[in-house]
């Protein structure tokens, strides 16, 4: 029996080829961006759940609660400090340990070089992370201070081999070389892990942070990562819910206000909202997004399915009614016919594998993920294809099998009628023509929304000159230190620099540092981002003086502190905000800032100047209230401003500077287009998927759209062949035909632009900075679609137009 469906199946697909190919086509374009997409929302759901130990791996998050300016976040990093509390007041805590980076320079050949993921640990990561090594003992591999473990690739670039237990590494940290042995080699982590890790460090921090206590003592100071493992059968929940009480009893009282904790599973790191962790995270609501759209083109190739298998029916009229008289059950029809959509299903599972195995490798440089394809064991795709194979043959063929199996021969066969749509059929076919198109707008509309919004955050207003900017990290190095202001003084005489600045805070530069403040003792507190600069980075960077004055060379110390004495050495005691921290603070106008008195940590500030606000991050974070301070000393990147035509010759000769001062120091520089391209390179991929989506919603929706007016034509040759014969002419049968496949763009529109206004409306409130959600995006994907379903149906208009009326009557 099933032999024979087969048969008759491959016979109905081999008669209609270009049904068959319609139908198999859209199938297969819709399952291959399934695939797609579905393979990168499991790389991006599965980070570290198959770490070894994850299930029981916690990390401390610190929540900096929002101000009046409304900078609320999650941060992966959280206080030193915290750590001895946690060990002492949670009996369920097994191991736990700070991880943190490490700025130490690795010397090979006699020269440095900066190992990329570089930490220092407190204790044996491993015993809480267990990635399998290599060589060495996972278990005692960092049990020491001072011993080194290398991943496999880091231990290759420095030694060739992986085999590298016993060796030495030399360091050079605090300017001077120091050997540590190699203690274990690890295997290079999995690409879906939260950790980056290549040169792990053992340190003991009461001794390495001596010199600076307040690393240790200071719950202001969260600069490095705690990690956690529980004792078996520990409840984190529970621990999660005895925090509150746990602050209250160690935290500063200014702190209880403005910071809370949680323990948060490393399996759900990369897809929640912290920040400042070992990579970029996931964005939870795009991968679910991209969930739902893969599966709403799955959903319209399946509706062509069912469009052209009912507008067919007529064709296959006569031959159910003949199988009913010959004997053949309804049962036995339903069985033949989903057969037949099984059978096509099938095929096209096979094309859209073709074309899935050419779409992983580009999408996966693209999105900048490891994408493999595995067909056979526990993580194998061979289970879900024929499910899906499964799926869209039985809900795509379901009801064209009961709507072909339904005929009655006597009605079919009566008067030689073969004609015989079931009451209904054609509204369904509508209203499912206008769903595919209302999701191809849909789209479209996003596409637009999210190209326009990316534009928007490259070109903005940042509230400086951003371009012309070269941006020299790795200045607070202590081999860079005594040599940056002869620096600064020559680099400042290259041709074309136009400026140089020192600073802790520049374009997308990684550095956190606040600061509670008040205009009284008894004020509320306002908390503002606090950096170091030098004179020079205000103009370097092209930021705008409102009022007041800025740093000068050589500048005395307010006299806030009375009996104090005043020296030139830099102090915070002079402040510069911005106008939001101004206005945080209850200033109307910047002027009036000018000259008042803060207090914060005991210190009087004095604050002398008040400068344009400035986004020195994405647009998606609120510009930052800032309070910046005169101290050369603490800067980590260096501003180099130029106005040249060849941007790299000027990079070449700060290079050449930078080796003649700092020669055991790697030179590490971007301009700032290269930095915002990288901020907003997320943003950007995004777009381009969203507008393959919508070119792929569109092919499937055209697809189909051209199926129905073919048939649609070929079915109404009768009537228009008379319409001619009574004096119709071609124009007239041309706008007819074509109006009908009109109507359902028109409303597919009106359907798909509020829906997308919403979706994109709520899209757009995630970003600080947005565009207007204006007409243009709309107005845009109407007329996409309605272009492109006019020229699928406009050929077999003006064919069948032009046929001759005695052709046309002799039909049938």
């Amino acid at each position: 029996m099933w032999r024979n469906y087969l048969i008759v199946g491959l016979r109905a697909l081999a008669r209609n080829k270009t049904y068959a190919f319609i139908t198999i086509a859209g199938l297969a374009i819709g399952m291959a961006a399934c695939l797609t997409i579905l393979m990168y929302v499991r790389h991006e759901t599965r980070f570290d759940r198959d770490t070894p130990g994850a299930e029981r791996a916690f990390q401390f998050q610190l929540h900096v609660k929002g101000t009046q300016t409304g900078n609320a976040y999650w941060s992966q990093n959280a206080p030193y400090v915290a750590l001895q509390y946690l060990k002492a007041d949670f009996a369920q805590v097994d191991q736990i340990l700070y991880v943190g980076e490490n700025a130490a320079l690795v010397l090979k050949d006699g020269a440095p070089y900066a190992p990329e993921r570089s930490v220092q640990v407190s204790g044996n990561l491993f015993r809480i992370v267990r990635f399998p090594f290599a060589h060495g003992n996972r278990e005692t591999a960092l049990d020491s201070v001072g011993a080194v473990v290398l991943t496999e690739s880091e231990a290759r670039k420095r030694f060739g081999r992986t085999d590298v237990v016993g060796e030495t590494i030399t360091l050079l940290e605090g300017g001077r070389p120091e050997d540590h042995p190699v203690t274990g080699v690890v295997r290079d982590l999995p690409e879906n892990s939260h950790l980056a890790l290549g040169m792990i460090t053992r340190i003991d921090p009461q001794s390495y942070f001596a010199s600076y206590p307040a690393f240790l003592e200071s719950w202001g100071e969260f600069n490095g990562h705690i990690y956690v493992s529980l004792k078996p059968g520990a409840d984190v929940e529970s621990l999660n819910r005895q925090l509150p009480s746990w602050e209250r009893r160690h935290l500063p009282a200014e702190m209880r206000d403005q910071g809370e904790f949680k323990f948060v599973n490393i399996r759900d790191i990369h897809l929640g909202t912290a920040k400042w962790g070992f990579k970029p995270g996931g964005d939870a609501r795009t991968i679910a997004v991209f969930a739902v759209v893969a599966l709403l083109i799955l959903v319209m190739a399946c509706v062509n399915f069912i469009n052209l298998a009912t507008a067919r029916a007529s064709q296959r009229a006569r031959e159910v009614a003949l199988r009913k008289v010959l004997g053949a059950s309804r049962r036995q029809l339903v069985a033949q016919f989903l057969a037949e959509f099984l059978l096509m299903a099938g095929v096209a599972m096979l094309l859209a594998v073709a074309l899935f195995e050419l779409a992983m490798p580009p999408l996966g440089a693209f999105l900048g993920a490891d994408l493999t394809v595995a067909y056979f064991g526990r993580d194998g795709i061979l289970l879900p294809l024929f499910l899906i194979v499964l799926a869209v043959g039985l809900i795509g063929g379901l009801y064209p099998a009961l709507f072909l199996s339904r005929f009655q021969p006597a009605t079919v066969l009566k008067a030689n009628q073969s004609a015989s749509d079931t009451p209904g059929s054609a509204r369904l076919r509508g209203l499912l023509v206008i769903g595919q198109f209302a999701i191809s707008i849909g789209l479209t509309v996003c596409t637009a929304v999210v190209y326009q919004q990316t534009v928007y955050a490259r070109s903005a207003d940042p509230g400086y000159a951003r371009d012309g900017i070269l941006q020299v990290q790795e200045i607070g190095r202590d081999a860079v230190r005594p040599s940056m202001d002869a620096m600064l003084r020559e680099i400042g005489q290259v041709p074309g620099v136009t400026a140089v600045g020192r600073t802790e805070i520049g374009v997308n530069t990684d550095q956190s540092s606040s600061a509670a403040v008040r205009l009284t003792a008894n004020a509320e507190p306002v908390r503002v981002g606090t950096y170091a600069v030098d004179t020079g980075y205000f103009r370097a960077m092209g930021i705008d003086l409102l009022a007041g004055a800025l740093f000068r060379e050589n500048q005395p110390l307010s006299d806030s502190i009375p009996g104090e004495q005043n020296t030139s050495a830099p102090s915070m005691r002079d402040v510069v905000l911005n106008a939001l921290a101004a206005r945080s603070l209850g200033f109307t106008e910047p002027s009036q800032a000018v000259g008042k008195r803060l207090l914060s940590d005991d210190m009087s500030l004095t604050i002398i100047g008040v400068v344009r606000d400035s986004r020195f991050r994405s647009v998606r974070e609120p510009i930052e209230p800032i309070m910046f301070h005169l101290d050369p000393g603490d800067a980590r990147w260096m501003i180099v401003r130029y106005k040249a035509a060849n941007p790299s010759a000027v990079r070449d000769r700060v290079e050449a500077i930078w080796k003649r001062f700092a020669p055991d120091v790697p030179f590490e520089a971007r301009f700032s287009e290269e930095i915002v391209g990288k901020l907003y390179a997320a943003e950007s991929a995004r777009g381009k998927i969203f507008a393959a989506f919508a070119m792929l919603a569109i092919v499937i929706a055209s697809l189909g759209l051209f199926g129905l007016a073919a048939f649609t034509a070929e079915r109404r040759t009768k009537e228009i062949g008379i319409r001619k014969v009574l004096g119709a002419r071609t124009h007239d049968i041309v706008r007819l035909l074509v109006w009908q496949f009109s109507k359902p763009v028109i409303l597919a529109t009106l359907i798909a632009c509020p829906v997308a206004w919403w979706v994109m409306r709520d899209w757009l409130n995630t970003f600080d900075a947005r565009v207007d959600l204006g007409p243009a995006p709309f107005v845009l994907a109407a007329l996409i679609a309605f272009v492109i379903a006019l020229g699928t149906v406009a050929g077999h208009a003006i064919r069948v137009a032009r046929t001759n009326p005695v052709h046309a009557l002799r039909y049938e």
